[in-house]
């Protein structure tokens, strides 16, 4: 009687989730205990949290974890099961299972599927997928601990959290060059997420929870094998890394190296020096960076099992030399009317500009052979994505990178009209990228956004 009702009730809930999302009132419910959660975090430091599981397994955080996992739309895993499957089957079919493991502690993670991703310097990054089931489980756990260290992590991080953004981070370096912290140290770990030792990670988390269910699935999490072109890898003997494709791995990996931020902001030897930090990529703001706060990052680095990847990590006079982060480059250029007083302009690096316009001629190579309205909301949706992330008000200037970027599509929509049929005129060509955005709504990028030049 006990599991009709169960099953009944899981029906109602899914029923809510497959017409709105998921019913709202689940959702503030869910949102009430997670500022429960954080205000305790906060009010108590020292306080150690027990009873989580309970939470973990519940069928109305399996519902909103399997809603946000959705919504990214990722890959299936090793099973080969998509969510278009699962539905098929009855969406709560796949939560009943989901929730008995978890309540009998029969759940185990399947392998994790390793694909590989270009990175802008031509080398591969490993990419961990884990299966649609794990990751409900991942963001199931992710909802309920998630707050807890959310009141503990330093104001100085801002990957991968809530109500954060990369746009965020430039705002604070930018607020710092400002100040006169022009001398920066840019820096970045080496293969970090693929080197967190599991031990220590879990000595931090075990810091703040106590509950050894909850524990005990972070511990499958990180030891789950990892299976490459059929081969398997890792498992129980596997010591260190998490895999960059886990939902819950960014946490964890914020976790780890809150160490770092608290080290910058509480440490002597980093007086009057900030921290900005995004993921495992950081900046270091001062106004005179010594040879002992390098050697004080390398003795923490090494005590974590970690290390600087030298050649990325430069300590510059950002007056003198421009530097990358986030995709942003920071440059002092001097002014057209005061030649003595110099401006920061901070605009998307060459880098972050070719691989977009890289991106853009291999898509509309596939597009060839569908129709113009298709090849458009291929292109807005590729330039708007772009164009929000690096258009930030009052903050970037993108004036002549938009107008290049202009330029390139006016010149690759006319070859890409050429080589789709030879009949065309080349005027009719030549007006192509005019003739979209009038009769298709073709994102125009040089009147797309606001842009500003910040006076230093």
């Amino acid at each position: 009687m006990k599991d009709i009702f169960k099953e009944r009730s899981m029906f109602r809930l899914v029923k809510n989730l497959q017409k709105d999302g998921t019913a709202l009132n689940g959702r503030e419910k869910i949102r009430d205990f997670q500022r429960k959660l954080y205000r305790k975090a906060k009010q108590e430091p020292e306080f150690r949290f027990y009873c989580l599981y309970d939470k973990v397994r519940s069928i109305r955080f399996l519902a909103e974890a399997y809603r946000r996992v959705k919504a990214s739309q990722g890959a299936p895993g090793v099973d080969g099961i998509t969510f278009k499957q699962i539905e098929t089957d009855g969406l709560h079919n796949f939560l009943w299972k989901i929730q008995e493991e978890l309540e009998n502690k029969t759940y185990k993670p399947q392998p994790v599927k390793r694909v590989y991703i270009p990175k802008a310097n031509g080398a591969l990054r490993p990419l961990g997928i884990p299966t649609i089931r794990d990751r409900v489980v991942q963001m199931s756990c992710k909802l309920v601990i998630e707050p807890i260290f959310e009141a503990d992590f330093d104001n100085a991080s801002y990957g991968f959290r809530p109500k954060r953004a990369a746009s965020d981070a430039i705002k604070e370096i930018r607020e710092r060059l400002k100040e006169g912290k022009t001398q920066v140290l840019d820096a970045d770990l080496s293969k970090y997420f693929d080197s967190i030792p599991h031990t220590k990670l879990l000595k931090l988390v075990s810091q703040r929870i106590s509950d050894r269910n909850v524990l005990h699935l972070i511990k499958l999490w990180l030891k789950s094998p990892v299976t490459e072109e059929g081969k398997i890898s890792g498992g129980r003997r596997n010591r260190i890394g998490t895999p960059q494709g886990g939902v819950i791995s960014p946490l964890l990996a914020n976790i780890y190296l809150n160490l770092l931020d608290r080290l910058v902001r509480n440490h002597p030897v980093f007086k009057d020096v900030e921290i900005i930090r995004y993921a495992d990529d950081f900046v270091l703001t001062g106004k005179d960076i010594g040879d002992e706060i390098l050697s004080a990052l390398r003795r923490l680095f090494e005590r974590m099992g970690l290390s600087l990847n030298e050649e990325k990590t430069r300590l510059i006079q950002a007056k003198q030399e421009a530097f990358d982060f986030l995709g942003f480059t920071f440059h002092y250029r001097r002014s057209a009317y005061k030649k003595d007083e110099l401006y920061l302009s901070i605009h998307p690096s060459k880098k972050s500009f070719q691989k977009l316009v890289e991106n853009i001629r291999t898509e509309l190579v596939l597009y060839r052979n569908r129709s113009s309205e298709d090849t458009v909301k291929m292109l807005n949706l590729k330039l708007r994505g772009w164009l929000n992330y690096f258009v930030i008000e009052g903050v970037s200037y993108t004036g002549v990178t938009r107008l290049k970027l202009q330029m390139y599509m006016r010149g690759r929509l006319y070859r890409h009209q050429k080589r789709k049929s030879q009949r065309y005129r080349t005027a009719y060509c030549q007006r192509t990228f005019r003739r979209w955005v009038e009769k298709y709504g073709l994102i125009e990028p040089e009147t797309y956004g606001r842009t500003d030049t910040v006076k230093a």
